[in-house]
């Protein structure tokens, strides 16, 4: 990839498993709602990642939380493209935009992100041509259902089987829009539009999808499942939210998505030697 508007190639390098921390500027995100919803607050929760070994920070503008709100374009550009600019002045970490909107999509990769993390898999009108057209890497998230719907009674014939196959089909129609195969992340989107068995049996079933060609990224930190699995509350998550992601990049995960960073920097790197070791042995 070269570089674009003015920016360095700063797309993710997916050697080692990365981290990815969240930073919602948003007033209503599940877990830190309202916590980083300025310029200078998300700047200092940068820098905070940034010491702790994020890979990648990933912002967004706008809850994708059960029952959120649907966000106008005018506002999700507004919380998210001066922390974007902010951020692209102050570090050299790769940045994420969390989106479904083209829109947001163009003006953030303009503005410095070089990866689109989208939970609709550029599903909106005109996505897949804004994500195409930005250069950056994209991952394509499952989802069934929408904020509003998705948790009411999800239902699958085979969940690891639908998801897989949802996902194959939005590399095909990425590909057949010009995108290139070694740009697109899959994530099976745990937490969305799934319960509680749905998501343990993807959690279970990583290997096969993590053997394809293309890197898988994963969402548990700090997930309704670990409340309806042990009765936690979101703050008392961190414990459970380790062990799901060194499952998971044991399994071969690429990306982990996540509110704590130094904690996971290190199950992430326990994981992976174990991995490794694991690999050596079999050989």
């Amino acid at each position: 990839m070269t570089a674009r508007q003015g920016y360095p190639d700063e797309r993710p390098r997916l050697g080692r498993p990365q981290v990815m921390g969240v930073l919602n500027v948003t007033p209503d995100s599940f877990s830190d709602g309202g916590a980083f919803n300025s310029v200078e607050a998300a700047c200092q929760r940068a820098q905070i990642m940034v010491s702790e070994g994020v890979d990648i920070i990933d912002v967004g503008g706008e809850s994708s939380r059960p029952g959120a709100e649907i966000v106008g374009d005018a506002e999700e550009l507004a919380r998210v493209i001066p922390v974007i600019r902010a951020l692209r002045s102050r570090f050299a970490v790769p940045i994420s935009i969390d989106t479904t909107k083209p829109v947001v999509m163009q003006a953030a990769c303009a503005a410095g992100a070089s990866m689109i993390n989208d939970v609709n898999a550029l599903r909106s009108p005109g996505a897949i041509e804004a994500a195409r057209d930005s250069g950056a890497m994209v991952c394509l998230m499952h989802r069934q259902g929408t904020p509003a719907s998705m948790q009411l009674a999800p239902h699958y014939d085979d969940v690891v089987a639908d998801v897989t196959a949802f996902l194959r089909e939005r590399v095909a129609a990425c590909m057949s829009a010009g995108i290139d195969a070694d740009r697109l992340v899959l994530d099976p989107g745990i937490g969305f539009g799934k319960n509680l068995e749905h998501n343990l049996a993807l959690l279970a079933a990583l290997r096969p999808l993590c053997a394809d060609r293309h890197p898988v990224l994963i969402g548990v930190s700090r997930k309704s499942m670990f409340g309806a699995l042990l009765g936690r509350t979101v703050d008392q998550r961190l414990a459970a939210s380790l062990a799901a992601a060194a499952v998971a990049v044991f399994q071969g995960v690429a990306i982990v998505r996540a509110h704590d960073i130094r904690a996971t920097v290190d199950a992430v790197a326990v994981a992976y030697a174990i991995r490794n070791a694991a690999m050596a042995g079999a050989t």
